[in-house]
């Protein structure tokens, strides 16, 4: 049990894979608190940093009137040993994970969902991204139904970040919720719309009682991220209508172009597609043939009028910020000529030939941009993406970009399972014979 200054513990309530959450009372006030800190005793600058970033953003959003009702206000940040300690208010919310028993009915989906839809409509006007959606950080009251949004460890105050490639296994966020410009193998940014990604699959989870794509291997997962369509909701739960499964599906858009671009638009469908089941059902229940004219004359029920009425989603969806979609233009052959040269090094036909290809232009002419459009077919093949670049300004550095494309490798390489790192390990130490010292100067990693 811990001890914290002020406070006093009552006992442990969760234990994650990274963090452990007390109840206590706060003495000052005899307020009853949560606490919440690291699991690890030393824990890294990235993941004190995270720690309070968390902090820092809910503090700054309980301040706005908007915002301030969707989320956990936390009262402070202590110093606890090595770490901090994260203390906020204990108001008898639950997590939706724990708490709801999936599938859950629509008559609990509809309310759960437009509440946080408005949570995530005043998120994205204060400019904040949250980055980890998921049921385990969405809080309801077992009274009220209210719901509430928490963690924001790995929030953003940036309008837009860009991704940076890594292994799935140290990859930030919960990744069965990820979205495909989070895995860093889109050569997309991420902005607002990424939360809109993880949302369609949160939707997906609590309709369905599964997630879209059902694999533990970390890089099968972020292949289906990125390149597999999930299966239709719809096909799970037979009682989701079919406007609410576009729905779904059109949040988890692999481009966030084709996703939806403001809460508002999402919620002005939410609304609709509640409306029209609401007219379903009251029919249904009543199970009297109301009728409604239409352009023929002939009478038909409420039913069958809410059923065959064209939902379009999307009609109240307007972007209410200045955004160029991330595509290449003009470089299809190219591309082309890229994929197809992967293709026949890592075909079926097991030759193994390598390639060598150069890509050469002016700076900022897009030589970056270019590469990164393979990533798809590398995560399929389950490969490593590495790259280097002869810099202008570092000319007189011999196989500058051959040392870098290498680093890169081994910093890969190194957040690997311990198995698979021994098994490079040995076929290094093959390769290298006698001159592994040499190497290691120029690449440190490689130690």
């Amino acid at each position: 049990m811990i001890r914290l200054q002020g406070y006093q513990i009552s006992g442990l309530i969760y234990s994650g894979s990274k963090t452990l959450l007390y109840r206590g009372h706060r003495l000052s006030e005899h307020r009853p608190v949560l606490i919440k800190l690291l699991k690890a005793e030393y824990p890294t600058f990235s993941e004190l940093l995270r720690f309070r970033n968390q902090y820092t953003i809910a503090k700054t959003l309980a301040q706005s009137d908007t915002v301030q009702s969707g989320i956990v206000q936390p009262l402070a940040l202590v110093d606890y040993h090595h770490q901090y300690a994260l203390v906020m208010p204990d108001e008898g919310y639950e997590s939706l994970f724990d708490r709801i028993q999936m599938p859950i009915a629509l008559s609990d989906f509809f309310p759960i969902a437009l509440q946080l839809t408005q949570i995530l409509q005043s998120l994205h006007r204060n400019r904040v991204i949250h980055k980890d959606i998921k049921p385990a950080n969405i809080l309801i009251h077992p009274e009220t139904g209210h719901i509430k949004l928490i963690d924001f460890s790995l929030s953003s105050l940036l309008p837009k970040e860009n991704s940076v490639l890594q292994n799935p296994h140290v990859l930030e966020g919960s990744l069965a919720y990820l979205a495909p410009e989070q895995t860093g193998r889109m050569n997309r940014g991420i902005d607002y719309r990424t939360d809109f990604y993880a949302l369609g699959v949160t939707f997906y989870e609590l309709l369905s009682n599964q997630l879209p794509f059902q694999t533990a291997d970390p890089m099968e997962l972020v292949h289906c991220h990125i390149a597999q369509q999930p299966s239709p909701p719809a096909t799970l739960n037979p009682a989701i209508p079919i406007w609410l499964n576009d729905l779904i599906l059109k949040l988890m858009a692999k481009t966030a172009e084709a996703r939806y671009q403001s809460a508002f638009g999402l919620q002005r469908d939410l609304e609709l597609c509640q409306q029209l089941w609401q007219a379903q059902s009251d029919s249904q229940t009543t199970g009297s043939p109301t009728t409604t004219s239409q352009t023929t004359g002939s009478p038909t029920t409420t039913s069958q009028a809410a059923e065959s009425q064209a939902l379009v989603l999307g009609q109240w969806d307007v972007c209410d910020r200045f955004i160029i979609p991330e595509k290449l233009y003009g470089r299809q052959q190219v591309v082309a000529t890229l994929l197809a040269a992967f293709d026949r090094i890592s075909g079926s036909n097991g030759s193994g030939a390598g390639e060598l290809m150069l890509v050469a232009g002016f700076s900022g002419i897009g030589k970056t941009a270019l590469v990164n459009e393979i990533h798809k077919p590398i995560v399929r093949q389950r490969g490593y993406f590495i790259k280097g670049k002869f810099d202008q300004y570092r000319r007189n550095i011999p196989f500058s970009a051959f040392v870098q494309a290498l680093r890169d490798l081994m910093r890969q390489v190194l957040t690997e399972p311990a198995a698979m790192v021994l098994a490079w390990q040995t076929q290094i130490l093959e390769a290298v014979g006698d001159s592994g010292q040499v190497l290691i100067e120029v690449i440190p990693e490689l130690e």
